[in-house]
């Protein structure tokens, strides 16, 4: 088993679910095809890495909000509030979306802004985070 490899799944995932763009879904593939580790551990190391990525996310959210009044603040007060109403509407199972490009970051920022309890915040978007992975390897194990 390369530990190498996992710690690589790791922060791509990691990254992959912050602010900055990232494929970690290519990376899973990749040693996947390569058999560098038992899929089990290669799945787990990319859903915790994700996972963590998007929990920056919610404490970013949860303590970045206090400079909102700010000229620096990168969130515009009217997209602040569409998105607050937005979250206000679906609520917490909105995390269900976190695994999405594009739309999932941004929900998890905005579940620390509004104060999502960290528990429910963290067990909702694992199994979104996990689902994926293992949704990614079914999809690659057919190809390799």
């Amino acid at each position: 088993m390369s530990v190498s490899v996992l710690w690589g799944l790791f922060i791509s995932a990691f990254v992959a679910a912050s602010i900055f763009p990232a494929q970690s879904e290519l990376f899973l593939a990749g040693a996947m095809a390569k058999d560098y580790a038992p899929l089990w551990a290669m799945i787990a190391a990319a859903s915790l890495g994700n996972t963590l990525g998007s929990a920056t996310n919610w404490l970013l959210g949860r303590f970045f909000i206090h400079y909102q009044d700010r000229s620096w603040f990168p969130i515009k007060r009217n997209n602040l509030a569409r998105a607050e109403a937005w979250y206000g509407k679906y609520g917490r199972w909105s995390l269900l979306l976190s695994w999405m490009p594009v739309v999932g970051d941004p929900i998890t920022l905005v579940a620390g802004i509004l104060r999502e309890p960290f528990p429910s915040f963290i067990a909702i978007v694992a199994v979104a985070k996990t689902l994926r992975y293992i949704v990614v390897a079914l999809i690659t194990l057919q190809f390799t």
